[in-house]
């Protein structure tokens, strides 16, 4: 019906032009050019694009009908009235426009509803006049690129609000702190030569870098065992294999290592690294274990 209208405001239009040489738009028109919102901002912001669409089809496109339409709809906003997008069977739309009007205007209207009216209130207002400028501009259906300007705003202004009205994700609860695991103890072997208890320069290193890594540990505990290879009697061995777990001792002592923190023990030739037969003199027999205790 508003198709009619329109034509028959346009004849009219022009042959009062033609009569006075000049035209203004009705009563509306006049009033929604100066008026100023009162109600909520959502409907100040409706306010502003109904003016623009009415002003634009009055001064720009001489569409009388749709700049009174639009002007009546701009003063009812103005006035604090909540106007809803166009209706899709208000408009004498193409049949292969139809689907993608009314898909729009379902987007538009679920997130109207879901509280953009209030929160985001300048989107809302923008993408509701877009979508109406387009339905408006897709029923006339003969300036493709004033449809494509009104259509395009307004699924860019429908992302922005729909981005705006996504929540934003519920930060993960920080993850339950893994259970340490128990240090596995640090050890070091420190090899001595035949039927000796004399430490070497290389042992003697060795010992003085596993004392420092217990401190960098925070360790504090030393256990020293000392073995015997099979050379010699077993008597012989477990005296030796005692003496060369002592030579460890005295040189954790030598650097600060509490003695009431260091357990020593002899395993003189029972437990072999190697096992040999009796009376074999093995190297990796004759050694300490040092571990630390964590």
């Amino acid at each position: 019906m508003r198709s009619m209208i329109r034509v028959a405001g346009v004849v009219l239009g022009v042959a009062f032009l033609a009569g006075c040489g000049a035209f203004r738009a009705g009563y509306d028109v006049e009033n929604i050019r100066s008026a100023q919102g009162t109600g909520s901002d959502f409907t100040k912001a409706l306010t502003e694009e109904y003016r623009q669409i009415a002003v634009y089809e009055a001064d720009e496109m001489y569409d009388w009908p749709d700049a009174d339409y639009f002007a009546r709809k701009g003063l009812r906003t103005a006035g604090g009235e909540v106007a809803e997008p166009e209706h899709i069977a208000d408009w004498k739309l193409p049949a292969d426009k139809v689907d993608e009007l009314t898909k729009a205007r379902h987007d538009l209207v679920t997130l109207l509803d879901a509280g953009a009216r209030d929160k985001f209130p300048q989107l809302a207002g923008h993408a509701q006049g877009r979508f109406d400028c387009w339905i408006e501009q897709q029923e006339e259906n003969h300036q493709p690129e004033h449809i494509a300007a009104c259509r395009d705003e307004f699924y860019i202004t429908l992302e922005k609000l729909r981005t705006a009205m996504t929540p934003e994700p519920e930060a993960m609860p920080a993850p339950e702190p893994m259970p340490m695991a128990m240090a596995k103890p640090q050890s070091a072997i420190i090899y001595f030569a035949f039927d000796s208890d004399a430490l070497s320069e290389v042992g003697r290193s060795i010992v003085a870098d596993t004392v420092e890594s217990a401190k960098t540990a925070g360790a504090k505990e030393f256990t020293v065992t000392g073995h015997a290879d099979r050379a010699g009697s077993e008597d012989y061995n477990m005296n030796l294999s005692l003496r060369r777990a002592n030579a460890i001792r005295e040189a954790l002592v030598s650097l600060g290592v509490d003695p009431a923190l260091i357990s020593i023990a002899g395993r003189g030739e029972a437990e072999n690294a190697v096992p040999t037969a009796d009376g074999v003199a093995e190297q990796a027999n004759r050694r300490v274990e040092l571990i630390v205790l964590q």
